[in-house]
């Protein structure tokens, strides 16, 4: 089996939710891009809450795009053997130090799990977190998932609420934009 590892994560000081998924897929790690499938909604999903076209912006300007609404990325597995994409052919996994993580979030409301093997695995690794942070199991955005879009955006529009909108990008903070 292959040994796959996930990517750094990415937040700032001012993420309030951190979505988190298992691992990245063949083409994800292919990329060096969390979510790459053509076909994996996660950038839709997060697209239609936040009122951005993800999928219209190149990767970088994604992520700031996402950090500007205060949306971080990590993955629960931080190693594991794996052949092919499907969370269930994870093996031997090492698991990502979420608990510190989160903990250096100082804004951080809720962690939402992108799927039921990230909900499983990250539900245990956080056991013992400190702070009031909610969380929150989503149906998976990969394409593996057969549930219909609709549903998956109804159940992912719960993470609307710690969404904020985001300062224009030409705004100076005081200026009155």
């Amino acid at each position: 089996m292959t040994q796959k590892r996930c990517f750094p994560p990415v937040v700032d000081a001012n993420t309030r939710v951190l979505v988190l998924g298992s691992l990245p897929g063949e083409v994800s790690l292919a990329q060096s891009q969390y979510y790459a499938h053509k076909q994996n909604r996660f950038w839709s999903l997060i697209g239609d809450i936040s009122g951005e076209n993800f999928r219209s912006l190149d990767y970088p300007t994604r992520l700031q795009t996402l950090l500007r609404h205060r949306v971080g990325l990590w993955d629960v597995v931080a190693e594991a053997q794996r052949e092919g994409s499907l969370d269930s052919r994870i093996r031997n996994h090492a698991s990502n130090d979420l608990i510190a993580l989160v903990e250096s979030l100082p804004n951080l409301a809720a962690v939402a799990f992108n799927g039921g093997t990230a909900a499983r695995l990250g539900m245990r690794a956080l056991q013992g977190a400190t702070g009031k942070v909610e969380f929150i199991s989503l149906p998976s955005s990969s394409p593996a998932y057969t549930m219909a879009y609709a549903e998956k955006l109804k159940a992912w529009e719960v993470l609307r609420s710690w969404l904020v909108e985001p300062a224009p990008v030409d705004a100076a903070p005081g200026s009155g934009k």
